[in-house]
């Protein structure tokens, strides 16, 4: 009887801790970034596409950063003007002798002239994503970072919100090459609107290594830092993004090792950064670009609950947050 007591308390433990683990994992907070803002519903990087990721009330907005001819940092996602703005039709004559018109060759008042549409192949004139907000509608203007700043903080003051930011810096070292230091001028932007420390809502993000570790030793900055990752390879050099950054952002395709007809396997890369205490934030979920996926729920669902994320970034913030909220 002493035998058959003992082990019913030892099934009571393992149902009750593996009843615990299941409530703690279905209670862990995801983020939710919206990338570009609300970028499947309106353009990239657009002050209406970040009051619309506001208003979904996404964890943070994203901001990717370059800077202008006289300094000024701008929200948009590449160095170059060519595939969100009229920017060939306004200023012809102003293009390198690669063809390509670079942010850095214009002043804030001429980039605030050029018109913003949604993103498009510059040989084609074609848009990207089709079913998206239609191409050349409307009227949209490229913006700084003090304004999205002044914008989102002013949103979270009227709305009682606290959503952060999460700002990229954009190719550090062409930045250096041509003479201006981005990491020092956004940083000190940042700090100006109260965004120095862990504490605060601010992540920023860096695909170059060599720069986020300067940022935090050289910079000094004692913000949450996230090592961006293109290459499945960089999982060799988690230590070392473990040794300056908070957290990782890879391809969600760096989490999943194959797909078969009895369902995904997955990459140690969430378990070993985890073991790092570094976060995992994937990009980029997309309703409209599912690959591999059946649906963007299944989508989710892997990436998330089976892969483990911390969250991720997403076009479509208000559907992401939908489909997390039904899983609880």
């Amino acid at each position: 009887m002493k035998n058959l007591t003992f082990i019913v308390l030892i099934l009571f433990s393992i149902s009750c801790q593996s009843n615990l683990e299941k409530e703690l994992k279905s209670t862990k907070k995801i983020t939710v970034v919206a990338h570009r803002g609300a970028s499947g519903y309106l353009p990239e990087h657009t002050l209406a596409s970040k009051a619309m990721a506001h208003a979904m009330k996404a964890d943070y907005i994203e901001q990717d950063i370059v800077l202008s001819k006289d300094d000024i940092p701008i929200v948009i996602h590449d160095i170059l003007l060519d595939k969100v703005t009229n920017v060939s039709e306004k200023y012809p004559d102003r293009k390198r002798e690669d063809g390509k018109y670079y942010v850095i060759d214009f002043t804030f008042e001429e980039l605030k002239s050029l018109e913003v549409t949604e993103r498009f192949d510059s040989e084609t004139g074609l848009q990207i994503y089709p079913t998206r907000f239609p191409k050349g509608a409307s009227s949209f203007r490229l913006h700084s970072l003090q304004d999205e700043i002044e914008l989102i903080q002013g949103l979270n003051k009227s709305t009682g919100e606290n959503i952060g930011i999460y700002p990229e810096i954009k190719k550090p070292k062409f930045h250096l090459e041509n003479g201006k230091d981005i990491s020092k001028i956004v940083l000190e932007i940042l700090t100006k609107y109260g965004y120095s420390t862990k504490d605060d809502q601010c992540i920023l993000q860096c695909f170059d290594a060599l720069e986020l570790e300067r940022i935090r030793n050289q910079l000094k900055s004692e913000l949450f830092l996230v090592q961006l990752m293109e290459f499945p390879e960089q999982k060799n050099l988690l230590q070392f993004y473990a040794s300056y950054a908070d957290g990782i952002g890879p391809s969600y395709k760096h989490l999943i090792s194959s797909k078969t007809t009895s369902g995904f396997s997955f990459t140690s890369l969430v378990e070993e950064s985890h073991n790092l205490s570094l976060v995992v934030h994937p990009y980029t979920f997309r309703k409209d670009s599912l690959e591999e996926f059946d649906s963007f729920q299944q989508m989710i669902d892997v990436v998330i609950h089976k892969a483990g994320a911390d969250g991720g970034f997403t076009d479509f913030p208000d559907r992401m947050k939908e489909i997390l909220e039904t899983k609880l």
